[in-house]
């Protein structure tokens, strides 16, 4: 059975506005967005809260599942209550396009209330790359049209 690497990132109570950012960036679809009152209840005996303390309740989302173009996905949810939250960091979501332009439309979309890291240029492995940090924090590197790496 082949393994899928599928990022999970946590948002301070924006999931549901962040996700519908990105299906609109990115020509995504919301394919899952459960809230902490949509969890069933626990089997009786067991911890109902996964930590020892009551489990979350409310409007904030415990589970999103975003699937891209190609069937990528994207998972995320809501710092559950009474956790801080304390930003996203050490890490980078790369997306891949087989064309320049593909990889602008993408990069301009995400940029929205965002900041530039790296402006768009060519690279010695794609015709163009370039990061920037969006207005909730998610850092991404986008990639058009590889070039073969010899």
């Amino acid at each position: 059975m082949p393994t899928t690497l599928t990022p999970y990132l946590s948002f301070g109570g924006n999931t549901r506005e962040a996700y519908a950012f990105y299906a609109q960036a990115l020509g995504a679809t919301v394919q899952t967005m459960l809230t902490y009152a949509d969890m069933p209840a626990p089997p009786e005996g067991t911890d109902a809260g996964c930590g020892g303390g009551p489990p979350p309740s409310g409007d904030g989302i415990m589970h999103a599942c975003l699937v891209l173009p190609g069937g990528a996905m994207l998972f995320a949810g809501d710092t559950p209550p009474g956790m801080p939250y304390e930003g996203m960091k050490g890490v980078m979501i790369a997306l891949q396009y087989d064309t320049v332009d593909q990889a602008h439309g993408a990069f301009h979309a995400l940029l929205q209330g965002g900041q530039v890291t790296m402006p768009l240029s060519p690279t010695f492995w794609a015709k163009t790359f370039g990061m920037l940090t969006d207005r909730f924090g998610v850092s991404w590197a986008v990639n058009g049209e590889p070039i073969a790496i010899e």
